[in-house]
């Protein structure tokens, strides 16, 4: 499989703005960002099943290779702030189910009180043994 065969544009477009997060996390010591979407996290295990697309695209985005590692929650997602001050307002697709329902009214109070409280089943994590050189980054 390769990346054309995963889902395109908006999901993995949103995946890879979510691993550049992730790399910027991860060199400053903070906590992977936590993977809220149904809808952008059925591409990344689409991708996850192509081992060198997933290494290709991670290293494209986050300078490094990421793995997908599960990690369960319900909590405050923390780093929509940096989201914002990279690209600006999540688009709707974060607050989209993987068969493709909007989920109006977490969207509707993210848009209202500029915050996302979601439950979560997966994050990034450094890949063992990566020798890459992590991502520079000037956020």
């Amino acid at each position: 499989m390769s990346t054309a065969t995963v889902k395109s544009g908006t999901e993995l477009d949103e995946l890879g703005k979510f691993f550049t997060i992730a790399a910027h996390r991860i060199d400053t010591g903070q906590a992977a960002p936590e993977m809220f979407s149904a809808a952008i996290d059925t591409a990344w295990h689409q991708l996850v099943d192509d081992p060198a697309a997933h290494e290709a695209f991670a290293v494209q985005h986050a300078g490094r290779r990421l793995t997908h590692v599960e990690s369960a929650g319900v909590a405050f997602i923390s780093w929509v702030s940096a989201y914002e001050q990279a690209y600006g307002p999540l688009p709707e697709i974060w607050f989209t189910n993987a068969d493709g329902t909007v989920n109006t009214q977490a969207l509707a109070h993210y848009r209202e009180k500029g915050e996302v409280w979601a439950e979560w089943r997966c994050s990034p994590a450094p890949s063992d043994g990566d020798d890459l050189t992590p991502a520079t980054t000037t956020r």
